[in-house]
Order: C-alpha cells, then sequence, then structure tokens
C-alpha cells in the first residue's frame, strides 16, 4: 500500500451483500424499490455488453446491449464527390460580409447522417407473485461492478446477484431461495428482428439490426427503419445457459420456466457480426453463433465462485487506483434518489459528491475497454430502435468530453477504445477531406459512428449549417492523442501510433486555412458549434470565418506539433509548414464587454446563455490560457463564463465545472457541481429540464447522456490537481466546502502518481511518486519550487519542505 492511502472502513465487506451500514462507504448506490423507469436501474457492463438492472420482484427486466450492435454497415466516404466545388463560392460571400448567401451554399457541403447504437433487446423474469413483499432492497458496489437485490417473499429470504465479466465475457445471474420456493420464468425480446428457441439448458435469441436508422430528432418520417432482404445488417446471437439449477425446468422455444429452487445460475453469453468499420456485418460478417457459443464453453469451465472472483479482481484492480474522501464525511442513511432530493434541497453531503465522482469511473471501467469501441453517447446503455441523437459520437464536445477523466483519474487503459478510433477516423477522414474541402490529411465532423463516418452531416442540404458543417473534431480528437503520452510518457506509441494521426489532422488544416480580410490565417467556412450570432445587422446566422474554437483547436494542434517534433528531433517539411502559419493565425479577441470573443467580429450571440462553451477549448480542455500564464485572456474566458451563465444541460453544466476549475475558482466550480447534481426526476413528464442527474446518477441532458457523468468525474479532479502547464498544481480549485479530506492515485502529466491530504482547506502532505528521474515543478497557492526526483521513489511535499 502505498504512503497515505487510507484503509476503507471495515462495514465495507458488509455492504457487498446487504444494505445495512451503508452509510460509512462511498461506493454504494442502494434503493429501498424496484425501478420503474430506465433512469432509476442500475448500469452493469464489462466495455462489450451492458445491462440495466430494474430489480422488480415479481415481473423483472434486464435491458442488453452490445458496444458493437449498431445499425448500418460501412459508409461510403465519397457520397458527395463534388462538395467541394462550392467552397470558392462559399468563402466569396463571406468574405464580402453575406453570411445569409454563405449559409444557404454550404449546405452543398453536407452529407448523409450517422447511423445508430442498436438495442440488442429485453430478459423477462415473472417471479412468483403468491405473497407479500417486505425488506426489499437493491444496491449497486461501484468498486466491485455487482449488483444485488433482497427481500423477503413472505417468510423466504430472496437474492438477486448480477455481473458482467471482462476476463470470462459474460453476465452472471445468480437466484437464492432460503428454501426451494424460487419459481420463475423466463423470455426474451427485442425491438430488432429476432427469434428465440431453446435446447439443451441453453435459451438462445437470434436476431438482425436495421441497415438504416433515422436520428430520431427528425421525427416520424418515412422509411425510418429499414430492413435488407439479400443479407446485409448486423447479426447477433444471445445465449442464456442454465449453468446450475436444483429446480424442475421446462422449456420450449418461447422460454423456460425453474420451478421450487434454491440457487439458479445463468450465464448469458452475447455475440455480433461485427468485423471492423470496413465490412459489411451481414455479408462479411463474424460468425456470431460460434463465437457466442465459444464465449459461453470457456466461462462455462468457472464455477461461480471462480467467475465473480475473476471479476472482481479485473474490476477493484482498476478501481482501486483512486481513493477520495471529501470532509470525512458519512452517507446519509437514504436511498439514493432520496438522498439526490436532499442535496438538491441544500443538504450538505461530500460523501455524496465524492460517490458521484467515483461512479464516473465506474462507467468508464464498465464501458470503455482496451480492444472494444469507443464508449457513445449513452456508454453502452440504449434502449430505444432510434435513441436520442441516435447513441453515436457527437464529436464537436460530447466523444471528447467522455474520456476527459480516463487519464487523470488513473484508467489509461480505458482510453484506448477512442484512441484507436482515431485512426479508423483518418482512413475515411482522408476522402472527406478530399472529397469535400479538397484538403490533404484527414478531418472528422460533427458526427461519427461505428463506421468511422466523417463527413459533414444534414442529409444532403436538409441540415442546418449550426451543426451540421462543422470540420474540426480532427485537431480535438488529436488532443486525446497528445493527453495520452503527456500522462504515460510512451514515446514509442507517439512515435509510431500518435505522431503520423496528429500530422494527418495538421495537412487538413494548414490545406483548409485561407487568408482572410486582414491578412490572418483563418478557417471558412466556420461554425461555433451549435450556436449562433446576431451580426451587425442585428441578422441571425451561424456560418462565419475565423471562429474563436476553430481559431482555438488549430493553434493547440500546431503548438502540439512543434512541441512533439522538438522532443522527437525529427527533420519534417511539415513542421516548417506548421512554423510558417502559427504565427499568422487569428489571435483570440477580447471584446467589448471584457468577454472572450465566440465570433471573429464583437458580434451578440442570438442565445446570450447557450450551453455550449466552445470559445472557451483554449481553456479547458486545452492548456493555452490560464491565470498564470495569460491572465488576461484567463480573465476574458471568466467574463465570457459570467456572461454564459450557470445554466444548461448536464454536459454544459459538467464543462463549466471544469473551466471554472481551471480558472482556480474552486468555489464557483463546486457551485457549478451543485448545480450539476440537480434532482431530475426520471418521469419525462415531470423531469426537471435544465440538466441534472437522474435517481440512479446517471447524467440528465435531458434525456440520459453519458459525457455528463465524465464531465463531473474530471472537473472534480481538476478542481484537487492539475498538470496542464508543465508543473504539478496542488490543490489547485479547492473549494472552503471541502475543508479537509484526501485524494489518493491521481495521474498528473509527465508520468506522476500523486496522494495528497488537507486539513482546515490546508494542504497537510502530498506524495509524488514518479515514472521515470526527472526533474519537476511543484505549484502550492502562489509558491513553485522544483525537485529533483527519482522513477519510483515517492517525494513528500509538506510545510518543512515546500
Amino acid at each position: 500500500m502505498r504512503p497515505l492511502q487510507i484503509a476503507c472502513l471495515a462495514v465495507a465487506m458488509a455492504l457487498l451483500t446487504c444494505c445495512s451500514d451503508r452509510s460509512q462507504v462511498s461506493r454504494i448506490i442502494w434503493f429501498d424499490s424496484p425501478a420503474t423507469f430506465f433512469e432509476e436501474a442500475f448500469p452493469l457492463g464489462n466495455g462489450r455488453i451492458g445491462m440495466m438492472i430494474h430489480g422488480d420482484p415479481f415481473n423483472d427486466i434486464i435491458v442488453l446491449n452490445e458496444e458493437s450492435l449498431w445499425a448500418g454497415g460501412p459508409v461510403d466516404p465519397y457520397m458527395n464527390p463534388d462538395a467541394w466545388k462550392y467552397l470558392d463560392e462559399v468563402r466569396e460571400a463571406l468574405f464580402r460580409e453575406d453570411y445569409q448567401s454563405a449559409e444557404r451554399i454550404v449546405r452543398n457541403i453536407q452529407g448523409k447522417f450517422s447511423e445508430s447504437y442498436a438495442p440488442l433487446g429485453d430478459l423477462y423474469f415473472s417471479f412468483s407473485d403468491s405473497g407479500t413483499i417486505s425488506e426489499y432492497c437493491r444496491n449497486l458496489d461501484i468498486r466491485s461492478g455487482i449488483s444485488t437485490i433482497q427481500y423477503k417473499l413472505n417468510d423466504v429470504s430472496i437474492s438477486r446477484e448480477a455481473f458482467i465479466s471482462y476476463p470470462d465475457q459474460v453476465a452472471v445471474l445468480k437466484f437464492t431461495a432460503s428454501d426451494k420456493a424460487l419459481s420463475f420464468g423466463t423470455s426474451a425480446k427485442s425491438l430488432l428482428k429476432f427469434n428465440t428457441s431453446f435446447s439443451g439448458t441453453n435459451y438462445y435469441m437470434d436476431g438482425l439490426a436495421p441497415v438504416h436508422a433515422e436520428p430520431s430528432y427528425r421525427g416520424d418520417i418515412p422509411d425510418a427503419i429499414v430492413y435488407d432482404t439479400v443479407g446485409k445488417g448486423m447479426r447477433y446471437r444471445m445465449i442464456v445457459s442454465i449453468l446450475e439449477n436444483d429446480g424442475i425446468l421446462t422449456a420450449n422455444d418461447e422460454g423456460f420456466s425453474i420451478e421450487d429452487a434454491s440457487e439458479v445460475i445463468l450465464l448469458v453469453s452475447i455475440a455480433t457480426s461485427y468485423n471492423g468499420f470496413d465490412k459489411d456485418p451481414g455479408l462479411e460478417g463474424k460468425d456470431e453463433r460460434s463465437l457466442a457459443e465459444k464465449i459461453l464453453s470457456s466461462a462455462s469451465l468457472y464455477s461461480y465462485k471462480e467467475l465473480k472472483r475473476r471479476h472482481r479482481e479485473d474490476f477493484t484492480d482498476l478501481f482501486d487506483r483512486v481513493e477520495i474522501s471529501l470532509n470525512y464525511s458519512s452517507a446519509p442513511d437514504l436511498p439514493i434518489n432520496e438522498r439526490l432530493k436532499a442535496y438538491t434541497a441544500g443538504s450538505d453531503d461530500p460523501d455524496l459528491e465524492a460517490l458521484y465522482f467515483q461512479f464516473g469511473r465506474y462507467l468508464l471501467i464498465s464501458s470503455s475497454r482496451p480492444g472494444g469501441i469507443p464508449a457513445n453517447l449513452q456508454g453502452i446503455w440504449n434502449h430505444h430502435l432510434r435513441p436520442p441523437w441516435s447513441s453515436n459520437y457527437t464529436a464537436n464536445i460530447n466523444s471528447e468530453m467522455n474520456y476527459w477523466p480516463a487519464e487523470v483519474t488513473n484508467l489509461s487503459e480505458t482510453h484506448m477504445p477512442l484512441l484507436e478510433f482515431i485512426e479508423r477516423l483518418s482512413i475515411t477522414g482522408a476522402v472527406t477531406a478530399k472529397t469535400f474541402y479538397n484538403c490533404r490529411g484527414w478531418c472528422c465532423s460533427h458526427n461519427s459512428d461505428i463506421w468511422a463516418m466523417t463527413n459533414p452531416v444534414g442529409d444532403f442540404g436538409k441540415g442546418h449549417p449550426v451543426w451540421a458543417n462543422w470540420s474540426m473534431a480532427g485537431p480535438w480528437y488529436c488532443l486525446h492523442l497528445y493527453e495520452h503520452f503527456a500522462f504515460t510518457c510512451d514515446t514509442v506509441w507517439l512515435r509510431d501510433y500518435a505522431w503520423p494521426l496528429m500530422k494527418g489532422a495538421a495537412r487538413f488544416c494548414l490545406d483548409y486555412l485561407v487568408e482572410g480580410p486582414d491578412g490572418y490565417l483563418v478557417t471558412a467556412p466556420s461554425t461555433s458549434p451549435e450556436n449562433e450570432f446576431l451580426d451587425a445587422n442585428g441578422i441571425r446566422g451561424s456560418t462565419l470565418y475565423g471562429s474563436t474554437s476553430d481559431m482555438a483547436l488549430i493553434r493547440g494542434l500546431f503548438n502540439k506539433i512543434i512541441e512533439i517534433n522538438r522532443f522527437l528531433d525529427r527533420e519534417d517539411e511539415l513542421i516548417n509548414e506548421v512554423i510558417s502559419a502559427i504565427d499568422y493565425l487569428y489571435p483570440y479577441q477580447i471584446g467589448e464587454k471584457g468577454n472572450l470573443q465566440e465570433w471573429y467580429h464583437d458580434w451578440q450571440d442570438r442565445d446570450p446563455h447557450h450551453r455550449h462553451i466552445s470559445h472557451l477549448i483554449g481553456l479547458y480542455p486545452d492548456n493555452q490560457i490560464s491565470p498564470t500564464e495569460t491572465p488576461d485572456l484567463a480573465d476574458a474566458a471568466r467574463r465570457s463564463l459570467e456572461l454564459r451563465g450557470d445554466g444548461g444541460t448536464g454536459w454544459s453544466k459538467a464543462w463549466k465545472i471544469n473551466a471554472w476549475a481551471r480558472l482556480l475558482d474552486g468555489n464557483h466550480a463546486y457551485d457549478m457541481l451543485r448545480a450539476h447534481l440537480t434532482y431530475s426526476d426520471p418521469d419525462p413528464a415531470t423531469q426537471y429540464t435544465g440538466g441534472g442527474t437522474f435517481p440512479n446518477l446517471l447524467d440528465s441532458h435531458p434525456p440520459f447522456q453519458i459525457d455528463g457523468n465524465f464531465g463531473g468525474t474530471s472537473g472534480i479532479a481538476e478542481m484537487l490537481l492539475q498538470s496542464h502547464n508543465g508543473e504539478i498544481h496542488l490543490l489547485p480549485a479547492l473549494p472552503d466546502r471541502w475543508s479537509s479530506g484526501y485524494i489518493n492515485g491521481l495521474r498528473a502529466r509527465g508520468g506522476f502518481t500523486v496522494d495528497q491530504k488537507w486539513s482546515n482547506n490546508e494542504l497537510l502532505v502530498a506524495i509524488i511518486i514518479p515514472d521515470r528521474s526527472c526533474s519537476i515543478q511543484i505549484r502550492y497557492r502562489d509558491q513553485v519550487k522544483r525537485f529533483d526526483v527519482e522513477a519510483g521513489i515517492p517525494l513528500t511535499i509538506n510545510s518543512l519542505n515546500f
């Protein structure tokens, strides 16, 4: 155990199986009633398979997903080969300040919509309903990824346990009763095309995803769901296998029933025909049936005890890397929904804030594992045939926000699905760059999907340019490549994988930049994602040249290209182009209100409180603006946040937590965290519409959107540790409300693990463990000191040496 690691309280073990003494540990989420809505259910996952556990004693539902089960097939990146021919016309209109004409013409530079993440299906369990339920409790232990439901049916104690194993790639369900009083029936249904069958001790569901699913926001339109008739489309197989059963089994192709059992153990194996982003899953897909059987056969070699041990060891190895306590508080003895309501009403609950931080880490472990598909807008938990925003990769903030906590909260492995996805984007994105913009390199636009779609969306001119015609996802994704290197110092990975991708994105930016009316290099056409301006004549628009967010993303990429090239010490013609261009990029501008301008000109926002703060990308997640290095720009960013206000959707509030933390204003960041944790009713008829948090702690846009969870977790980390300015900044934005506490195991850029303990709002001690021998600069408040450190040897920081 590292120095300063504080042992878990002894009561933690009891919480693995029941709800007693639950007030002492920031890892248990519990209810005293079943879930009525999806947003009250418990999410389980192993990165690939997702489940939502509802926990009804009589008629239970488990919602099933698999990360690769999407509508559609490989995208045709040549879908609009002449789109680039409209660029000059758009630019001419923009540079004569005719924004309305530019907005009309730019619609020609659009392609298809993305495809949708598909729901696999639901497992139904009909339990005996003859009796009275008492002592009901369902909990989720986020440290181990195990859900437990306990209650009494008359005088019989019933328990249901569920987890999804990453080592063995199956879901495991265990039902027990205190005597042979366990009786239930099981069946499965799907919103997709499917059929079921039973053989031996296995229940099968085989299905097919559509080749196209229209985004839900397009409404009730013809052919919203399209199935193919010649073999295209993603196939899937689910197997529910009865591993152990001491009751009486009866079954047919519709389902199976078990009577008079005391213990039943089920394994759920799932596989799809997905065979890569560039292969049709129907015509060139994998054999999903044999894959599911192989997974099941391998897992069946283990006993339930062994499956659980292997799962727990894997999950806790990741989760236990970070420990947190805020004000050494205890959780109130309330179900999580009531606790969240009390918090919304103004009660103090630092333990809830710590639990929420860890819940974000839990979700990342559960939805993103090496070798897999990146977490989408709903992670891996979706129950809609046409999910909100297609449950896709919305690349103008949301898919990036999903991975903000990956490195800093010591879960670097979970970052890999996104980092590996970027290479696939670069392949389709090279065609998009050429055919839509006549540029070298690669680019990516507003939306993507499992097929690595990169084109501007909008259905070939029907989409509004305010969201459809944004083209800067490449530089933003490259920031993730850079950050992974910054935290891990993996120079081989940087040189062989990340560097070529970053250079490709830079080539696109170099070609896309044009000289604007004032002689600066600008993007044209440009947007500030999903926001609109009022020009000098009061006319509403969204298409302009040189938006601040575009210029910040390109400047950030160019800065990092120059830095990495200096580190790798290589001769490269591209570097000369970047160095020549960077000084001519349109600089940040401070408006008459003292704000950081969002637009090239000092225009008004159509919606002054818009949810996006894209012009502040240079503040967070990038490091171009900071109070210590660029105080004037930091003051302007602060003014922009003040003008924008503290409202917004769930993910918007999460972004603002991070932004205020970067401004070293811990109290405002804390206020944003409290706003972010506003209770949102799961009933759509009565839910809070200004963002917030659902009873099961999932983020409320509304509807459910997981990026707010990840952004909230990264925001708390940002309040307690920063390392983006070439130094480790201890407790940089500690709010007054967290007067004492500790956090162990956070990671800092440069390859450091950091433990911190504080009391009375003062740092007591910090322990920094370096991965390598080097010299580091440490900041605490206004003091800065430099230390030489040796690999693996802890450096202790306290009042004696700082």
